[in-house]
């Protein structure tokens, strides 16, 4: 069964969990869009490509066990100028497991990736944990989710999800994975074209 999601966070969540970033200053035209799960070949080459067309830098919260098998794709990332992101070695689901095993996951990826920043698989990790991971880490969930792993989701639909949510601070979740591949591919060129008429700048965190 596939969880609900929202593409817009409510408030009331991150007034629940004001310890983590949601967003940055809405006082800036500015646009921070963050890439999760990867690095995998054929997508993440597609995202860096676009991203320098655009002269925009972002984030990736990279899978340990990716890292591990792509080295040369982590390493185009970083030689890109944008900002790594810890996202577990093995995507676990926080709420489904122990918290020994979860942080040992995390200093797993960390190990390969050296990340001062950290972004629950999901979106979902138990409180317990969040407050030993505050210690070593900034947790940055999200503004706006793009939905673009859903695979029932129109690549179109993708697209206004990130454009019509999307405002001056707004953290954007895009997937450089297989799964989310036919709507990022058509979603992310398109977006920024919008976005960089409006005048906006892409920075990373």
């Amino acid at each position: 069964m596939k969880m609900p999601y929202l593409v817009k966070t409510p408030v009331l969540l991150k007034w629940f969990y004001p310890g983590l970033i949601w967003n940055k200053s809405r006082k800036e035209h500015t646009i921070y869009l963050t890439f999760d799960d990867g690095p995998v070949p054929e997508v993440t080459l597609f995202v860096l490509e676009t991203l320098e067309k655009y002269q925009a830098k972002a984030t990736f919260f990279c899978i340990g066990d990716n890292v591990q098998k792509h080295p040369d794709i982590f390493e185009a990332v970083k030689a890109g100028g944008h900002t790594i992101g810890n996202h577990t070695f093995n995507h676990l689901r926080g709420w489904d497991t122990e918290d020994e095993e979860y942080l040992e996951n995390t200093q797993k990826c960390n190990e390969l990736i050296a990340a001062k920043f950290f972004r629950p698989p999901y979106g979902r990790a138990k409180r317990s944990q969040l407050a030993i991971l505050k210690k070593s880490y900034e947790i940055v969930m999200w503004d706006v989710l793009s939905g673009d792993f859903d695979t029932k989701l129109s690549p179109q639909k993708c697209y206004q999800n990130v454009v019509d949510k999307s405002s001056n601070g707004s953290i954007i979740v895009f997937h450089d994975s297989l799964k989310a591949w036919p709507r990022l591919g058509y979603a992310l060129p398109k977006a920024l074209e919008y976005w960089q008429q409006l005048g906006y700048i892409f920075k990373s965190l």
